[in-house]
């Protein structure tokens, strides 16, 4: 062991791996498994970690990489609940919301999606950023700033050609 528990604060570090996968690949049963193996794997090779090389926030990350990876090449069904009728209308303004990011963020290509995962998800600076993705920190700025712009003009363009209401402005879903 190199001397220092990777996982000597377990709830702030699940929270965050947690957040990081749910940017990823949603919330729910499946992000709540993808971080149940994170930590399984980091409890099985908790004595490989080594805090010259970083922080355990991004030793933890990267295992979760590696477990969304695995996870994303197997096919999956998403189960879809219905909502209550009187929580209707703020559910589907949430809804429609996610739709319209989730949707922005599918057109973006892998490494724009894990940038603004690691930024926004797992809540790393561009500092972290780099040393996780072994670039620079100006290359993770840089990087980022592009993926994010992309992400608002994908937003702000009308998803048809016959559309022409913005994506993030739209309000309901024909069903």
């Amino acid at each position: 062991m190199f001397g220092r528990d990777p996982l000597a604060d377990p709830e702030r570090l699940i929270r965050r791996v947690y957040a990081y996968v749910a940017y990823r690949i949603g919330d729910g049963p499946e992000a709540e498994d993808a971080t149940s193996q994170t930590f399984e794997r980091a409890l099985r090779y908790r004595k490989s970690y080594d805090p010259a090389r970083g922080e355990p926030v991004s030793w933890l990350l990267g295992i979760a990489r590696n477990v969304i990876a695995e996870g994303l090449s197997a096919p999956r069904l998403e189960r879809v609940e219905a909502p209550d009728v009187e929580a209707r209308g703020d559910l589907e303004q949430e809804a429609v919301e996610r739709l319209s990011l989730a949707g922005a963020l599918a057109q973006l290509d892998e490494r724009e999606r894990e940038l603004i995962a690691l930024r926004y998800g797992a809540d790393l600076t561009a500092r972290r950023i780099g040393e996780l993705l072994g670039i620079k920190t100006n290359a993770a700025e840089v990087a980022l700033h592009r993926a994010l712009a992309r992400l608002r003009a994908t937003l702000e363009e009308p998803v048809r050609a016959d559309d022409s209401e913005p994506l993030a402005q739209r309000r309901t879903v024909e069903l």
